[in-house]
């Protein structure tokens, strides 16, 4: 059936809201270290039209290249060489003009099949196998390598005009080192495998926003960096296209946040800094501040308390950077 190129959904980021009054713990700082930002510039992106493998099917038909088989097989067998010959009518439908090795397609040639889509290029032994075009009935190109009947080695594929790929392929599917760019601006530079964004690459978006990284079965997975277009910047790990691991997100108005997330909501041990050197130190749970933790103040002192669901339940008074030590993650 037809294979599909799916698109790459972008990263969802978290974010935290502005800076809490640096002389109490309680409600403020609880609410404000913990909402989520209403003002991210993280891109959306409108979902692709599928992008085809180039030996799509239609619904009552086996592969463009094998239709006409059964009829070539009940040709009379021979050999000899390679001579152009008249237009070949079959009765498909199909008709081919080009070059002929007995009873077999060999050398340069062009068929095209009733619903109007077209191979132009070198043929083996009746299979396209060396460079050639196919047009797709809907437009759709691909241009390139070629090896029993499959698109194989570098090539460019043009869907409608609004997605392009120009890279390696290896049996039908995009496999090895590609560039896939779509009208508005959205691009992908790196590996693929069998037909999916897998391993390294570079992900840009209209916005100049970019993702630069790992990838796995088309989706942002492992290690990786996301710049956004306002200047935030994400280091760390990822899963699904959405941040899951430990990382260091920074904003531009300088807070930072080092910690453990899960499935994109901060979850585990973290570090939040404000600009004016307010820290929290402590644990989180989906998103919030769930557990012991601290807040750090500029004199040095801080205050230790107990977290639930974001409120502080309990506070300890103000006391020496010394006298205590940060909760281990």
């Amino acid at each position: 059936g037809k294979r599909i190129l799916d698109e790459l959904r972008p990263p969802h980021l978290c974010g935290l809201a502005g800076a809490p009054s640096t002389t109490v713990m309680g409600s403020n700082c609880s609410q404000n270290c913990c909402r989520e930002e209403k003002t991210l510039s993280d891109p959306t992106l409108q979902p692709h039209a599928a992008c085809k493998g180039i030996d799509s099917l239609d619904a009552s038909s086996t592969r463009y290249f094998d239709r006409e088989l059964p009829e070539l097989e009940r040709l009379p067998k021979g050999g000899g060489d390679v001579e152009q010959r008249p237009r070949f009518d079959f009765q498909t439908g199909a008709h081919y003009t080009g070059q002929w090795r007995g009873s077999e397609r060999h050398g340069f040639g062009v068929q095209v099949w009733p619903d109007g889509a077209s191979y132009e290029g070198e043929w083996c032994e009746n299979h396209a196998s060396g460079r050639g075009r196919f047009t797709h009935s809907d437009g759709d190109t691909y241009t390139g390598e070629w090896k029993m009947n499959m698109a194989s080695g570098k090539g460019i594929y043009h869907y409608r005009d609004l997605t392009t790929y120009a890279g390696e392929w290896c049996n039908d599917l995009q496999d090895g080192y590609g560039v896939e760019t779509w009208a508005e601006g959205t691009r992908f530079e790196g590996s693929f495998r069998s037909g999916q964004k897998d391993g390294y690459g570079l992900y840009l978006w209209p916005d100049t926003s970019q993702y630069c990284g790992s990838f796995r079965a088309n989706a942002i997975n492992g290690v990786g960096t996301y710049v956004g277009s306002d200047g935030r910047t994400f280091k760390g790990s990822w899963k699904d296209s959405g941040i899951h691991g430990a990382g260091h997100y920074v904003w531009p108005n300088g807070r930072e946040y080092s910690g453990q997330y899960v499935l994109d909501t901060k979850d585990g041990f973290g570090v939040f800094v404000w600009p004016d050197g307010l820290r929290y130190e402590g644990y989180w749970s989906q998103g919030r501040q769930h557990g012991c933790g601290r807040l750090c103040l500029q004199d040095g002192t801080f205050r230790q308390a107990t977290w639930r669901d974001g409120q502080c339940e309990w506070e300890c008074p103000a006391v020496g950077e010394e006298a205590a030590a940060p909760p281990q993650a």
